[in-house]
């Protein structure tokens, strides 16, 4: 079960701890750490393929690490008061209801891998964090209003996505009893 993409894995979420201790007084360098984060997210998956090391800990555990990093930036968001409160516990419950879905598919020996919807909703959500982390950083251009508007496409998309994982959750289910 210990391989290189869950190596790469574990590595995203070990990475979130010094992020939360930076971001708040370094946004700078809190959005250096994140990204770095992020691109693990490629990594792992893309390693976990080529050498044909997908597991179903991984398939697990990589959106877990994934969804375990955007909700601390965004609980830190809010601590720092860049986002409404509303916003990420409409963002965090999505992420708990379709990792739970998720659960509960692989205990019935389902695999539901990440849909188009959830990889847009990634996306935005990384490009929302890095934006609202540079506000003002470089130089004095507003990136605000856009890391905002980032945060709402991730919000719906994944409030579209989250339904599209039901609705595929529930097709297999229906096709399972059918093969029964």
């Amino acid at each position: 079960m210990v391989n290189l993409p869950t190596i790469i894995t574990v590595s995203r979420i070990i990475i979130i701890l010094p992020f939360v201790l930076v971001a708040p007084q370094s946004p700078f360098w809190g959005a250096i750490l994140f990204s770095i984060a992020a691109i693990t997210d490629y990594f792992d998956g893309y390693f976990a393929r080529k050498t044909k090391q997908v597991t179903k800990f991984g398939i697990l555990l990589d959106p877990i690490a994934d969804k375990l990093l955007v909700m601390s930036a965004l609980i830190l968001f809010v601590d720092m008061e860049l986002i409404p409160a509303w916003i990420a516990i409409v963002i965090i419950t999505r992420e708990f209801i379709v990792t739970g879905l998720r659960i509960v598919a692989l205990t019935m020996d389902i695999v539901i891998p990440a849909e188009m919807g959830g990889k847009v909703k990634v996306t935005a959500q990384i490009a929302s964090i890095i934006t609202l982390l540079v506000d003002r950083t470089f130089i004095a251009i507003d990136f605000y209003g856009l890391g905002i508007l980032l945060l709402w496409i991730a919000m719906i998309v994944g409030l579209i996505s989250g339904i599209q994982y039901f609705i595929l959750f529930w097709k297999t289910i229906d096709m399972t009893d059918r093969d029964s």
